[in-house]
């Protein structure tokens, strides 16, 4: 068992990272368990152009690396394992890493959130380079192309919405002759003409001519089995997420989406306990706002260690 430390930061997107800069230079020695993906889904997206200070964009896992290195500079340390489960039972609270116990007075909880895939082959070699699960991430890169929305909730909606700024036509794919999202979302994408409604219709392949990026797909009809191949320049996965709050056993509340749910910026039900970035955050998913997040948790753990007189 080891020494207990003023803070232990799970996670290692934007959240995280930014969550060990701060700690790391308010002297807290955050120790931080940042998984086998370390960068969290940035490390799954090619060219970042929307974060601040990078006039010429930069790639994801380059980011990271910066944001990495920035906080060991200032004491961080880093431990690329994931966590297995927490005591937050106890105090101080356990975290347990390949059944070696660690403890801390302060936890900040970043773990985000996964994008929900089709898990069909090749899924992973065109992430980034034709398939996306974030539109506000990489609609701009398909301006006057055509593209594809899988998906028939209000997430998706929002997407097909959003992607007709840069597309020059978007076809909704959807498997049943329905949507389940809100009327006033469906009216919206059903009024605007740059979107089409491909109903009873799912996706069972990715096409490309030149085995690097997405230029079709193969599709099913639901009704019939009947299979077709689409010429499509893009597609985006709006099918949901899920908030990796598994380890957790339920000792924090959540929403029913497995969300974490918080008081005030960061706090959660269990004091001394924070949480920041897309494990909490069910609107937003940005690298730049998660960031923000991490920043507020680990002011606010700061504040809680000082009252506590923990350090």
């Amino acid at each position: 068992m080891s020494d207990v430390a003023q803070v232990i930061i799970i996670g290692s997107g934007p959240a995280g990272l930014t969550a060990a800069i701060y700690a790391a230079r308010a002297n807290l020695a955050p120790l931080v368990f940042e998984g086998l993906q370390p960068g969290g889904q940035l490390t799954i997206t090619t060219e970042v152009e929307n974060f601040p200070g990078f006039p010429e964009g930069i790639q994801g896992p380059e980011l990271m690396d910066i944001m990495r290195k920035q906080a060991e500079r200032f004491g961080s340390k880093h431990h690329f394992e994931y966590v297995d489960r927490v005591d937050l039972s106890k105090r101080p609270f356990e975290v347990v890493v390949n059944d070696v116990v660690h403890r801390c007075h302060a936890l900040i909880i970043a773990t985000g959130a996964t994008a929900k895939w089709l898990d069909l082959p090749g899924e992973s070699q065109f992430q980034g380079r034709g398939l996306s699960t974030c539109a506000t991430c990489d609609g701009f890169f398909f301006r006057d192309k055509e593209i594809f929305v899988v998906g028939g909730g209000d997430s998706a909606m929002e997407e097909a919405n959003f992607l007709t700024r840069f597309a020059s036509k978007v076809t909704l794919v959807h498997r049943r002759d329905s949507f389940r999202a809100s009327k006033i979302m469906v009216d919206r994408v059903l009024k605007n003409p740059k979107v089409q409604v491909l109903y009873n219709h799912e996706i069972t392949g990715y096409l490309s001519d030149n085995g690097k990026t997405i230029t079709g797909a193969r599709m099913r009809d639901t009704r019939n089995g009947e299979e077709l191949d689409a010429k499509v320049d893009g597609i985006f996965l709006a099918i949901g997420h899920t908030p990796n709050t598994a380890f957790l056993e339920g000792q924090l509340q959540v929403d029913a989406g497995g969300y974490l749910l918080l008081s005030g910026p960061s706090g959660t039900n269990i004091d001394g306990v924070f949480a920041c970035g897309d494990v909490a955050d069910t609107r937003y998913r940005q690298a730049v706002t998660a960031a923000g997040n991490g920043c507020q948790a680990a002011m606010d753990a700061e504040k809680w260690l000082e009252n506590q007189d923990a350090h």
